[in-house]
């Protein structure tokens, strides 16, 4: 047996994410997420005892460095998805226990384990609660803020047991006002795992991520894509996602046609929609047999998340 620190990584949110973008690109981002989680575990001296779908489960040695690895993913990844429409939001809800663990075949068992799973459970999205065995562990000078929620009775346990609430977020607030051109510098880099579309006019080029949809494209400046011609209406059409489906809206006076690449035949769309299951164009206010339609061409992006340090 050893005496380890055991933490609890559980994701919340995945339901409106899988109904959003649908099982392929809601699984790709659940499981990438996850790996990032255990890198920075592992970067932290823990190790990855299992993944469990949309959990993670931790052992470490260093009970400080649990507790600081458990902080950095929720600053890190708070910095990142705040920005992000809310029904792609993955937040995450964490559980620390610790104890002796028996170690059998790269599993984990003990009190430690179950502890550290009920309070994953019973924390709420963006929280992470501990045990007091945990916060006695920490240097008084340690740094880390931490308020008791009193004796909780937890299940399986026989007595109450005292649990702490970790006080990450004033220290990340307090960084966002300190820190702008970081935070800038780390959104440039963050790809979304969900992909995008490039949307392109003449010589102008645009790409979006799925977290900026719904967009709508117009003659106005204030159309998330602008194409300046008198026959584009001022919001002409909007494409947005809907379980893992690119979708373009007609909202035009004058109607759009979209065609993919290597067709011919053109869908004519009049406060319609339809599907963009590929790449093509869209000709907005005339049809594509009128050579001076204003033409915006399309292409559906795959993506690469790269979620801080550790991502692969």
């Amino acid at each position: 047996m050893a005496e380890l620190t055991i933490a609890f990584v559980d994701l919340t949110g995945s339901v409106s994410v899988f109904e959003t973008l649908g099982n392929d690109r809601a699984t790709k981002a659940v499981t990438k997420l996850t790996q990032w989680i255990g890198s920075m575990g592992v970067q932290n001296g823990g190790k990855v005892v299992k993944m469990l779908g949309d959990g993670v489960l931790m052992s470490f040695t260093n009970n400080a460095m649990a507790v600081e690895a458990m902080t950095q993913i929720q600053q890190e990844h708070a910095r990142r998805v705040a920005q992000w429409p809310n029904r792609l939001k993955l937040m995450m809800q964490i559980g620390l226990a610790r104890g002796q663990v028996i170690q059998v075949d790269g599993d984990c068992f003990g009190d430690a384990v179950n502890l550290a799973s009920r309070l994953s459970d019973l924390a709420g999205p963006e929280q992470i609660l501990v045990t007091d065995s945990v916060i006695r562990k920490l240097r008084p000078r340690s740094g880390v803020r931490s308020r008791s929620l009193g004796p909780i009775q937890i299940k399986g346990r026989v007595e109450p047991c005292e649990v702490f609430r970790i006080e990450w977020q004033t220290e990340m607030l307090s960084e966002f006002l300190t820190l702008p051109a970081d935070l800038h510098q780390l959104d440039a880099r963050a790809e979304s795992v969900f992909g995008g579309i490039e949307l392109g006019w003449l010589d102008t080029s645009q790409a979006f991520n799925v977290t900026d949809l719904p967009l709508k494209i117009g003659r106005v400046p204030e159309a998330e894509f602008v194409v300046n011609d008198p026959r584009v209406s001022r919001f002409h059409a909007s494409i947005d996602i809907r379980s893992g489906q690119y979708v373009l809206e007609d909202i035009s006076s004058y109607g759009s046609w979209v065609r993919f690449d290597r067709t011919e035949n053109a869908i004519c769309l009049r406060r319609q929609e339809c599907l963009l299951h590929s790449d093509g164009e869209i000709a907005m206010g005339a049809p594509f047999t009128d050579f001076s339609a204003p033409t915006v061409r399309f292409k559906l992006v795959d993506g690469q998340m790269v979620l801080g340090r550790g991502a692969g």
